[in-house]
């Protein structure tokens, strides 16, 4: 019997952002914690540490995968996990979290008016009425309404990933995973100071 860890339950805060995400949605800052982390270990201990144990996409991913045995487990094409694929996807995805960067300062400067929507795919509006407080600067809301459409859509491609091809494909091209990989060889490679 497998050996079961407190890093295998992480699954359950994937569930309680995007939860949280319906119930309000400012609680969409909270994705920023999933962009910090993985850089906080590549950065520091030069691991890919956050990828393997700590992901709580990808302890859902197991957990529905493996141990619920949703996964398919088709083999993936070739190109999923090539060096060209997988920079080219994480190029896009930071270029559409640049997009929700750019939104947010328009909505800051007074140049646009809050979208009080979440996109899927970045163009297919969730019917949801969605809550926020009249209280706080637009931009804020706008951030959290972007942000949460990236992080949707990204699990709802992890989670098809995982139904038709092993249980976490998605971590072959995550666009984290490749950033903190990328991060993670640079400091292999870089001169070490003081004696060997």
């Amino acid at each position: 019997m497998k050996q079961h860890h407190w890093y295998h339950y992480l699954w359950i805060w994937s569930l309680l952002y995007f939860s949280l995400g319906f119930v309000h949605i400012l609680f969409a800052w909270l994705g920023l914690i999933s962009f910090i982390l993985p850089l906080i270990f590549a950065l520091f201990d030069g691991s890919k540490g956050f990828c393997n144990r700590y992901c709580d996409r990808g302890q859902l991913l197991r957990a529905l995968g493996s141990q619920a045995g949703l996964s398919r487990r088709h083999n993936m094409p070739s190109f999923l996990y090539s060096r060209l694929f997988r920079y080219a996807f994480m190029l896009f995805f930071f270029a559409m979290f640049g997009s929700i960067l750019w939104t947010t300062w328009l909505v800051a400067s007074g140049a646009s008016s809050l979208q009080s929507e979440v996109l899927l795919f970045w163009s297919i509006p969730l019917p949801w009425t969605w809550s926020l407080s009249a209280d706080v600067p637009p931009w804020t809301a706008q951030f959290a309404f972007g942000l949460y459409s990236l992080m949707l859509t990204s699990e709802i491609l992890a989670l098809a990933a995982m139904l038709w091809f092993r249980p976490r494909a998605w971590c072959t091209f995550c666009p984290m995973g490749t950033l903190t990989q990328g991060i993670c060889q640079l400091k292999a490679a870089a001169p070490h100071n003081g004696t060997p």
